[in-house]
């Protein structure tokens, strides 16, 4: 099981990722929506928000109105960000969930 500190790193790393890929900003570009997620084996929560195509402000408790709501394991948090574990595959598989609108979902899936 990994730590909250790995967890919150993790997600640290998944925004610069994101920043760092031109497409996604892109793709996310007036995408305005608040994020929380859930990590589930170690009952925290984290939560940030997604604006002019970056995730940013994460900082650590639970959002219970964010837009769109991640719920994953710590060590499995780990594994997507490290590029360890496909998403789509972890989505399906129910490693992964998210809750968010349809419209978000997809706009998200072209990212992950």
């Amino acid at each position: 099981m990994a730590t909250v500190d790995e967890c919150r790193t993790a997600l640290e790393q998944f925004a610069d990722n994101l920043a760092a890929n031109p497409k996604s900003v892109r793709k996310l570009t007036g995408f305005q929506r608040s994020l929380a997620c859930d990590i589930t084996d170690l009952g925290e929560s984290f939560n940030g928000r997604f604006d002019q195509g970056k995730l940013i402000g994460i900082t650590d408790g639970d959002n219970p109105e964010a837009d769109i709501r991640m719920i994953v394991s710590s060590d499995n948090l780990l594994k997507l960000v490290a590029g360890e574990l496909d998403f789509m595959k972890a989505f399906t598989g129910g490693q992964v969930k998210l809750k968010a609108n349809m419209m978000d979902l997809m706009k998200l899936r072209g990212v992950l």
